[in-house]
């Protein structure tokens, strides 16, 4: 499902993933995973190796690079994120504003992550952020998680909100997009990292840049 920019219409919602979407995570995921790896004496990972292959959940991805031993590797990334995210965590530029300007014009908001529930909900009250966003969906809160549509399917009933293309989905990675397709949303495509971006005529680049178009519509 694509749309030239110029095409676009206001959406009715839109749901965003968040690290590396809204929030400026990946250096302490980067430490926490190669953490891990160091402990198990296993080569360490590039940030485009990391970039290509942490884009499912963590009970997804970590049995099929950690093997059996995938339980303890959970628990040492997960300990030295939970020490170091919320001192790192960063919103990224424009972010923001772009959220209080989406509030302005009744845009309603969610939240769709791969990361543990209990601790996305952690970082967007320490952003205070919680008023922006109707539903906050992670990893663990539901029996599947991206790219399965069931997230979405599960968000937007509780908002009462039939899928289309009135319903924007915006991240960073193809999980997020190959979820979008699947549930029946438009997939907005953000940042400039993943090269299959390039493939989504309505991708944009950054937080600003989706604000300028929103205002347009």
């Amino acid at each position: 499902m694509k749309l030239e920019k110029h095409l676009l219409t206001q959406p009715e919602a839109i749901l965003f993933d968040w690290d590396s979407t809204l929030v400026s995570t990946f250096d302490v995921l980067k430490q926490s995973i190669n953490n891990a790896f160091a402990h198990f004496e296993m080569p360490l990972w590039s940030d485009e190796e990391i970039r290509q292959r942490c884009q499912l959940s963590a009970k997804d991805s970590l049995p099929l690079i950690f093997g059996e031993r995938w339980p303890e590797a959970l628990e040492i990334l997960t300990k030295h994120y939970r020490t170091h995210a919320l001192t790192l965590l960063e919103p990224l530029p424009g972010a923001l504003s772009l959220l209080q300007m989406n509030q302005r014009l009744n845009i309603r908001m969610a939240v769709i992550s791969n990361k543990r529930g209990e601790i996305l909900r952690e970082e967007i009250k320490s952003l205070g952020w919680e008023s922006f966003f109707e539903v906050v969906i992670g990893s663990g809160d539901l029996a599947e998680d991206k790219p399965s549509p069931l997230p979405v399917h599960h968000t937007l009933n509780e908002m009462g909100i039939r899928a289309g293309i009135n319903v924007w989905f915006v991240g960073d990675m193809p999980v997020d997009w190959q979820c979008a397709e699947a549930s029946g949303c438009l997939p907005i495509p953000i940042g400039i990292e993943m090269k299959e971006a390039k493939n989504y005529p309505q991708s944009v680049e950054n937080c600003p840049e989706l604000e300028k178009i929103l205002l347009k519509t």
